[in-house]
């Protein structure tokens, strides 16, 4: 008996409900390809999503906003007429993460090519975000040493970090945050990647409640209950 369908057994003779306990017909290879599939999709939408201008800002699900005590500083900020400036910080955080998206597509397609069967396996038995904890698990530490160099020249070229400073020192001037400053380009670099997750979520989500809308007869035959 191969895993794949030892494992359907398993899970139908626990009486599992969920719309992943699939006829046991269906074949590894077929698992594999529909997996596969939702993977590049859910990849592909966001990236489109994200790599673009606005991708970040105009959302307001993934937009960067100023970290931690920072942002509360921002406020009281804002009355001080420092408003502008603040604003010109979150737009450049969200570009440099904008821009920093295009780098990713190559990883996450090879990701998706070398998935194994076993890979598959647990995914088709995971939870409702099993294909988004698998891209994370599997690309979060390579894209965050791909992104860190793009968002640093991006925030070098537009003065991301001379302009972070300039409203830290505000702030601190207030004593509303500590005057060590965070590793801003880490903290963009961390926050592109919850966003480019929470995305790929989004499109796993709209393949497991209607993966006849997909159009995709693969997806329809392994996620479709």
């Amino acid at each position: 008996m191969n895993l794949f369908r030892r494992d359907l057994i398993a899970l139908l003779g626990a009486g599992c409900a969920s719309p992943w306990a699939m006829a046991l017909s269906l074949s590894e290879g077929d698992a594999a390809s529909g997996v596969r599939a939702a993977l590049e999709r859910g990849a592909q939408t966001a990236l489109a999503n994200l790599g673009r201008t606005d991708g970040f800002l105009g959302n307001p699900q993934v937009k960067i906003e100023l970290p931690g005590a920072l942002k509360d500083a921002a406020r009281l900020l804002r009355t001080t007429g420092q408003g502008k400036r603040i604003d010109d910080l979150i737009t450049s955080m969200n570009r440099a993460a904008e821009q920093a998206m295009p780098e990713a597509r190559q990883l996450l397609v090879t990701t998706v090519r070398n998935i194994s069967v076993e890979d598959a396996v647990k995914i088709v038995r995971g939870g409702d975000n099993a294909v988004t904890q698998f891209f994370e698990e599997k690309t979060r530490s390579p894209l965050t040493t791909k992104f860190l160099p793009i968002v640093t020249k991006a925030t070098e070229r537009q003065s991301l970090s001379e302009k972070y400073n300039a409203v830290a020192g505000k702030a601190s001037g207030f004593g509303l945050i500590r005057k060590e400053d965070a590793n801003l380009q880490g903290y963009v670099t961390d926050k592109a990647l919850d966003g480019l997750y929470f995305m790929i979520g989004q499109e796993e989500k709209k393949i497991r409640q209607d993966p006849v809308g997909t159009g995709s007869a693969i997806l329809k035959k392994v996620f479709g209950g």
